[in-house]
C-alpha cells in the first residue's frame, strides 16, 4: 500500500483502511474512562436537542476519548471500528444535510430514517470492539450499547440549518447549510481585553513564568509553501486513510500521512532549517468560502465532506518551545504524540476544547468560540499551547491524551507527570474581513472539520509528533534551563 504524502495540486487516492499497531501503549486490559457519561448529560456544549425539523446537526458518544488502555491483541481491531463508527456519523449527517425538505415533512422523519439506522450500525460495531477485547483475553465494558444511542441537535447560533453540503445561495458563497452563521463572528475590536492566549477551560496555560525554566527555544519550518497536504491524522486514526475528514497543513517531516512509520519519520526530509528537527506539525487549513474550487473539491477530506473554499496559506508560522515556571524541563521522548484542542468539541463539549483566536495589534483579546473580524491591516490570528506535562513512560495512549496533561495554574505538574517544554504555535494569516449584512455572514473564512461539526471555531486543534534528534533535543533542553533564548 502507498505511503506518499498527497500534494495540493494531486487529487487525494481513497484507500482501504488498515489496522494499526500503534494505538494504544502498554499494559493489557481495557478501561473505560467515564463510561456512563452519556450525549444526554450536560457538557457545557453550544447546542440543545429540537425538532426533527430545526436538527442542524448530530451528537454521538466519542467513543475513542472513553478508552484509555486496549489489550495489545486487541488495538488493530479496535483502531479500525473507532474509524467506522467517525465514518457512520458522517454518512449519517449527509442524509440529514440532504433530506430537509422531507424532515420538514415528517416530524418523525430524523428519529426513524437517521438516528434509528445510525443507532442498528453503532451496535454492530460497539458489538465487534467487543469481540476483538475478547479475542485478546480483556473483558468487554458493561453497559456498552448505551454509547450507541446519537441525538440530533440545534446549533443556537444559526438561524437556518440549511441545505446539503456545498450548496450556494449566492452570498456566503459556497458554505451555506454547512455550519457558519452570523453569530460564529466577532469583531475583535468590540472585545475586552482578557489577558492573552488561555484555551478553554483551563486547558492551554501557558507553563512558562519568570520563574522556574525561562528560556526559549524557536524552530523555523516555514508556512506549507510548498502545499503539503491530506486529510489523515497519524496520530487519532494510524492506518486509516482519510481518518480525519479534513484537510491538514503539515510543516517539518515531509512524510506525513496515516501509514508513515516512526522510522521512515526519522528518514525523511524536513521544512525546518534546523535539520535536527524532523518533527511533524499540523493543523486543520483555514479556508475564505470564496468559491474556489481547490485541489481536493471533490475528494474526501475536501469537497466531498464539506470543506470548501480557498485554501489560505499562513503568512507567519511561529513554533515555540518553552520552560516551565516551576522547575526545569525534562526531554521529550523521540515519537512522542500530542494533540492539543478537539476537533469534535461542538458536540463532545468543552472539556479537551483548546482554542485561541485574535488579531494582530489585539492579542490581549482572545476568543475561543468565534472567529475574529480584524479591522484593516490587522491579520487573523491562531494560538495554541500543548500540553507541557508527561507521564514519564509512554510516547501515546489509547486515548490520545491520558499520557500528557496540562499545567496547573502554579506551573506545576499534577500526578507525578513531568515537566516537558511546552509548544506554542502561533499561526497569522491575511484574511479578508467578513461582512456581516442582513444577519448574515459574507466572505466568511473557516477551519475544516468534521463534517458533523459545521466548520464551528471551538473544533480547532493542533498536532505534535517529536523527531527532534537526541542531541538537538538535549541543547533544546539546555538552553531552556539555563534561561537562554535560542533558534
Amino acid at each position: 500500500m502507498g505511503r506518499n504524502t498527497r500534494k495540493r495540486r494531486s487529487p487525494l487516492a481513497v484507500r482501504a483502511i488498515a489496522a494499526s499497531a500503534a494505538l494504544a501503549v502498554a499494559g493489557g486490559g481495557l478501561v473505560w474512562a467515564n463510561f456512563y457519561a452519556s450525549a444526554g448529560e450536560s457538557k457545557s456544549e453550544p447546542h440543545s436537542t429540537l425538532a426533527s425539523a430545526q436538527v442542524a446537526t448530530i451528537d454521538c458518544p466519542d467513543v475513542g476519548q472513553r478508552l484509555t488502555s486496549v489489550p495489545e491483541g486487541a488495538r488493530a481491531g479496535v483502531a479500525k471500528e473507532l474509524a467506522l463508527l467517525d465514518r457512520q456519523i458522517t454518512e449519517a449527517y449527509k442524509r440529514l444535510a440532504d433530506t430537509r425538505q422531507a424532515q420538514a415533512g415528517d416530524a418523525g422523519f430524523v428519529n426513524n430514517a437517521i438516528l434509528g439506522p445510525l443507532k442498528s450500525k453503532r451496535v454492530a460495531t460497539l458489538d465487534r470492539i467487543g469481540i476483538n477485547i475478547r479475542n485478546a483475553g480483556g473483558q468487554t465494558p458493561q453497559g456498552m450499547d448505551q454509547l450507541a444511542t446519537c441525538q440530533g441537535v440545534a446549533d443556537q447560533n444559526q438561524a437556518d440549518p440549511g441545505g446539503g453540503q456545498g450548496q450556494d445561495n449566492g452570498q456566503n458563497q459556497g458554505q451555506v447549510g454547512n455550519g457558519l452563521a452570523a453569530a460564529d463572528f466577532q469583531d475583535i475590536t468590540q472585545v475586552q481585553p482578557n489577558g492573552g492566549p488561555k484555551g478553554v477551560n483551563g486547558n492551554g496555560l501557558a507553563a512558562n513564568g519568570d520563574s522556574g525554566s525561562t528560556g526559549t527555544f524557536t524552530t523555523r519550518c516555514g508556512t506549507n509553501g510548498n502545499d503539503n497536504h491530506n486529510s489523515d491524522n497519524i496520530i487519532n486514526a494510524p492506518g486509516v486513510s482519510n481518518g480525519a475528514q479534513h484537510t491538514h497543513d503539515y510543516v517539518g517531516n515531509q512524510d506525513n500521512n496515516a501509514f508513515t512509520s516512526d522510522q521512515e519519520f526519522l528518514q525523511a526530509a524536513t521544512s525546518c532549517q534546523n535539520q535536527g528537527d524532523k518533527s511533524s506539525y499540523y493543523w486543520p487549513v483555514l479556508r475564505l468560502q470564496d468559491g474556489t474550487a481547490e485541489f481536493d473539491a471533490n475528494d474526501l477530506g475536501g469537497g466531498a465532506e464539506g470543506n470548501i473554499g480557498k485554501i489560505l496559506e499562513a503568512t507567519e508560522a511561529e513554533l515555540k518551545f518553552v520552560g516551565n515556571k516551576a522547575s526545569d524541563v525534562v526531554a521529550m521522548p523521540q515519537a512522542l504524540r500530542i494533540i492539543t484542542g478537539d476537533a469534535k468539541a461542538f458536540t463532545n463539549g468543552l472539556a479537551n476544547a483548546n482554542t485561541n483566536w485574535s488579531c494582530t495589534g489585539f492579542e490581549d483579546r482572545q476568543l475561543t468560540d468565534k472567529y475574529p473580524i480584524c479591522p484593516e491591516g490587522s491579520s487573523v490570528v491562531r494560538t495554541s499551547f500543548f500540553q507541557s506535562c508527561w507521564d514519564g513512560q509512554n510516547i501515546d495512549s489509547a486515548n490520545h491524551r491520558a499520557h500528557v496533561a496540562f499545567v496547573r495554574e502554579d506551573g506545576t505538574c499534577a500526578n507525578g507527570f513531568q515537566a516537558i517544554p511546552q509548544l506554542q504555535a502561533r499561526l497569522v494569516y491575511d484574511v479578508p474581513a467578513p461582512q456581516i449584512q442582513n444577519g448574515q455572514v459574507v466572505n466568511p473564512f473557516a477551519v475544516d472539520s468534521f463534517p458533523d461539526q459545521l466548520h464551528k471555531p471551538i473544533t480547532d486543534h493542533n498536532d505534535f509528533l517529536n523527531f527532534f534528534d537526541k542531541n538537538t533535543m538535549k541543547k533544546m533542553v539546555a538552553c531552556i534551563n539555563s534561561g537562554r533564548d535560542c533558534q
